[in-house]
């Protein structure tokens, strides 16, 4: 006897255990082949023969339930599939086992009564009426409780809801099947000693139709009447259309509110109507537009009915009945415009007006600033010029401003490249007599010049040169003059020729009388 083991939730074809009968022949003669011949699990399981290994595989033939049946005997038997015919008094070639397989429980899901579930209800039950019930169990032997819930992606506008504990499905907001006729939903079962365990069903709720829509004009009709109207004639044809869906179709009546002098409604019984003049001929300049209320109800439980109103011009028309104009107030409702229209136009306005500021600010940028702002801001840049007598070492006849502009030319002010004296008037230094210290004189003439206002600033720049220099009659200054007698001999100037004859006998004579 052989024991084998095989949880529950194994999936067909699974293999649980093998068997093998030993035989002494090689060869053919040992080949083996295996087959199940009695037992209460032939329905079960199944034994598969391997060629290679000479060995009886056994799997599982059907969905196992422990809490079904937790044990199976199989009765196996093994024989040759050559046999030598010489040997058959040796027979029979073959043998039995008993193999037992037990069953193991595993811990498995809620299982629902149905594989999916449809509910039918009306769309005018109140809130909170169970619609229906879903019921699930848990195969396990400890028989676990079960939670039922609602997977909300299959309801995000959470019209129904369920009991946790008995499954009870339940709206919890208002139907309408105008809005939608099915709701595909998903009700979840799991147990609640582990939640893991789930099962998902699906729960499809059908919502029919109650009659709470009333019928209404199918269009909108522009209608028109001819002035030159006779009674009878047809001037529109209407039909009505209803939301409601009821069993029979539809059937809807036509009729006047009131009872009208100008025109009636004839009903065709065909869910359409015809609009009829009722007197002769119309004036548009006495009354230019009809209002016309006609009612429309259907034939469901319970009756529903409406009030349409038809707006009925009153134009001139051609001999043929076409409409060739009507009057301005009748042409202003139909032909006026349109909300669309309206708003495009003031968006068309308001953008012309910003482009028109936007170009004045950018022309106000534009503007360049003027030159001179006031005859005051002048600036005076000289470029070039050339100083009459440069080179000379007298360039006081130079001035500068005689460059600028006259108009420009304010007040004579102080100079302000020097410290601010008291006005020097030059006046003439009388020729210092013979015994005036020389020193003396030297220093009251620099005084002078460094109080002249008009004398160069102090840190210009003042080339000068010694008199005298590189000449050969050399310096003419009396500074010079030597006190001796070799300094005081001109009678060099006799060898200078007869340009310097006069100044020879002037300072020759001199020295004659010195010498007397």
């Amino acid at each position: 006897t052989i024991h084998l083991r095989v949880l529950e939730s194994s999936p067909v074809g699974t293999a649980i255990g093998s068997v093998k009968a030993t035989d002494a022949d090689t060869g053919k003669n040992a080949e083996v082949e295996y087959r199940i011949i009695d037992g209460d699990g032939t329905e079960m399981f199944d034994i598969i023969t391997e060629k290679d290994t000479q060995e009886g595989v056994i799997t599982v033939k059907k969905p196992l339930d422990y809490e079904s049946r937790r044990l199976y005997t199989l009765k196996v038997e093994a024989e040759n599939t050559h046999v030598d015919p010489r040997f058959y008094y040796l027979g029979p070639f073959k043998d039995t086992t008993i193999v037992k397989i037990s069953i193991e429980d595993v811990d498995e899901p809620p299982v629902f009564s149905r594989s999916s579930y449809l509910f039918e209800v009306h769309e005018d039950i109140e809130v909170g009426t169970i619609i229906g019930t879903v019921m699930a169990r848990d195969p396990d032997s400890t028989s676990s409780p079960i939670r039922f819930s609602l997977d909300r992606h299959t309801d995000l506008d959470r019209i129904f809801n369920i009991h946790s504990g008995n499954g009870s499905l339940y709206t919890s907001k208002p139907l309408d099947r105008e809005l939608s006729q099915w709701h595909n939903l998903t009700v979840i079962a799991a147990e609640i000693n582990n939640p893991k365990e789930m099962t998902r069903v699906a729960v499809f709720v059908r919502i029919l139709d109650v009659n709470d829509n009333a019928p209404q004009f199918a269009v909108f009709y522009d209608t028109f009447v001819c002035e030159n109207a006779r009674p009878g004639q047809l001037i529109q044809t209407i039909s009505a259309v209803d939301k409601d869906d009821p069993l029979g179709g539809q059937k809807f009546f036509f009729s006047l509110a009131a009872v009208n002098p100008n025109f009636t409604v004839q009903d065709n019984e065909d869910n359409t109507a015809r609009i009829l003049t009722r007197k002769n001929g119309f004036n548009r300049h006495e009354i230019s537009t009809y209002l016309l209320p006609v009612v429309i109800s259907d034939n469901d439980y319970p009756i529903q009915s409406s009030t349409g109103t038809l707006t009925i011009r009153v134009c001139a028309c051609d001999s043929q009945g076409n409409m060739q104009s009507c009057s301005a107030e009748a042409l202003l409702l139909p032909a006026g415009l349109s909300t669309g229209a309206l708003v495009a136009i003031l968006l068309c306005i308001i953008i012309l007006l910003v482009i028109v500021v936007l170009f004045a600010a950018l022309k106000r940028q534009r503007k360049k600033e003027p030159l001179i702002l006031s005859k005051e801001d002048i600036r005076d840049n000289i470029v070039s010029y050339n100083d009459e007598g440069g080179g000379e070492e007298d360039t006081q006849a130079f001035d500068i401003g005689t460059l600028r502009n006259p108009a420009a030319i304010e007040e004579k002010k102080l100079r302000r490249d020097i410290i601010p004296e008291t006005l020097f008037i030059p006046r003439r230094t009388p020729t210092a007599p013979d015994n005036t210290d020389v020193r003396d004189f030297i220093n009251e003439r620099l005084k002078e010049h460094d109080l002249d206002p008009t004398a160069p600033p102090y840190d210009s720049l003042a080339t000068y040169a010694y008199e005298g220099n590189d000449s050969i009659a050399e310096s003419l200054s009396s500074l010079e003059s030597g006190t001796t007698e070799g300094d005081q001999n001109y009678d060099y100037l006799r060898e200078w020729g007869p340009r310097f004859n006069k100044l020879a006998e002037m300072y020759g004579g001199g020295d004659s009388d010195k010498d007397s």
